[in-house]
């Protein structure tokens, strides 16, 4: 397969090769603990992103584990702006999220893809500083340029974005390996991480347009997820079947969500794996969370768990839910760490209140007055080198975090809300 070697400006279908299938995942041990076979799809020969689409359905009034309306909040930009101005969001903000899109769409490599070293010879952009030092994890950084997009509702199909975006997804395929029934973004640089970030995007791409080309590397990538699972503890790590952390089952989980919100197939016993995970790592009755071992007093962890809690089923009116987001709430954001920032955000965001209000308050300007407004550096943001993942994922992973915190609003809507639909994971 030729390397794609065009710019964002000229990038057409018809300079996607069909997806190749290189070999380099392990064989796929299927064991009741992970039930892959029930999330097998056939791979057909595709041509990634292609004008076909499947029938329209109920697909984004349909949201998270519980209640809520998933991705239809991303609709018309005039619904994004009502929608920002009632949960707190205003014109600044939206601004904000304008101005980082930008400079995120100016990083964009000649390949299609992104790079947490946003200076990479393949990228045409005047030398920016704080770059990020996981240089290879390729399909990460993709992923996480691509998700602010999809978020403010840009997809392939249309927006001021549809060729970056195009072009963010079309690199993703070609990148997937895929073997026996699986396809994967797992990398050196990234791991699970990178490809749990990368199922997300691809799993959102195809909900929001339902592009049948999609279709089959959405499912893959979510078959990915189940080989990798560790079969003993329910969790994720940095490899497939390790003993899980916190910080890697959020976003597998994460991943899974999406496709199940797409109504791709997730197998049950994944689900209630990840339960028993959680399980094993909650402190003060599910209130916090570890990261391998019950502990408490780690922010970060402990806003992932309730996330994962809320995407789980849990009500808003369980007692440590409710113990958990006063500990955020009393905490605070944080000025250098991100990772917790991000969590935190969607946990107060989604249970609403009081809770959310103060934290909104804190969050919303502080994000748009410490963005930068001149030079090179416009629209996006670095929070210095004491957050998790700020050196690594340098500017590039800073500004995807803070753009999606301020697409809060309207990324995915609340998961408590009585008027929306219940779909809830099967168990």
């Amino acid at each position: 397969m030729e390397e794609l070697d065009v710019t964002t400006e000229d990038f057409e279908p018809t300079d996607i090769a069909p997806v190749e299938t290189e070999i380099e995942t392990p064989e796929v041990d299927v064991s009741p603990a992970n039930d892959l076979d029930a999330a097998a799809v056939t791979v057909p020969e595709f041509d990634p992103l292609g004008d076909t689409s499947v029938p329209k359905s109920d697909m984004l009034n349909a949201v998270g584990a519980f209640t809520g309306s998933a991705l239809e909040g991303r609709g018309s930009a005039e619904g994004r702006k009502r929608l920002a101005k009632a949960a707190g969001g205003n014109d600044a903000s939206e601004a904000a999220v304008a101005m980082a899109l930008r400079w995120i769409a100016s990083r964009q490599a000649m390949d299609g893809g992104w790079n947490f070293d946003h200076n990479a010879p393949n990228i045409r952009a005047a030398p920016c500083p704080d770059v990020g030092s996981a240089k290879d994890a390729r399909n990460g950084a993709t992923a996480m340029a691509l998700l602010p997009f999809l978020g403010a509702g840009q997809t392939h199909k249309e927006g001021t974005y549809k060729k970056e975006v195009y072009a963010g997804l079309a690199y993703l395929i070609k990148n997937m390996k895929v073997r026996n029934g699986t396809g994967s973004w797992h990398e050196s640089d990234g791991r699970m991480y990178s490809h749990g970030l990368a199922a997300i995007a691809m799993c959102e791409a195809y909900a929001m347009t339902h592009d049948k080309e999609l279709l089959a590397p959405a499912q893959l990538s979510l078959n990915f997820i189940v080989y990798a699972q560790d079969p003993v503890g329910g969790g994720w790590r940095y490899n497939p079947k390790q003993a899980g952390d916190t910080s890697a089952v959020g976003w597998q989980l994460m991943a899974l969500k999406s496709g199940h919100m797409a109504y791709l197939q997730v197998p049950k016993a994944s689900v209630v794996g990840a339960m028993k995970f959680l399980d094993s790592v909650q402190a003060d009755s599910g209130a916090q969370y570890g990261y391998a071992t019950p502990a408490e007093g780690r922010r970060a962890t402990t806003a992932i768990g309730l996330l994962c809690r809320m995407y789980l089923g849990w009500k808003q009116d369980n007692p440590a839910l409710q113990r958990g987001i006063d500990i955020l709430d009393k905490s605070g954001p944080s000025k250098t760490d991100m990772y917790y920032n991000y969590y935190a955000t969607q946990v107060c965001r989604h249970n609403e209140g009081e809770a959310w209000e103060r934290w909104n308050a804190r969050t919303r300007d502080w994000l748009v007055e410490s963005q930068e407004k001149e030079g090179v550096k416009t629209g996006s943001w670095h929070m210095g080198h004491g957050g998790h993942a700020n050196e690594r994922g340098g500017r590039l992973y800073c500004t995807s975090m803070a753009t999606m915190m301020l697409e809060v609003y309207y990324r995915h809507l609340p998961i408590y809300r009585k008027q929306a639909a219940e779909v809830e994971f099967e168990l």
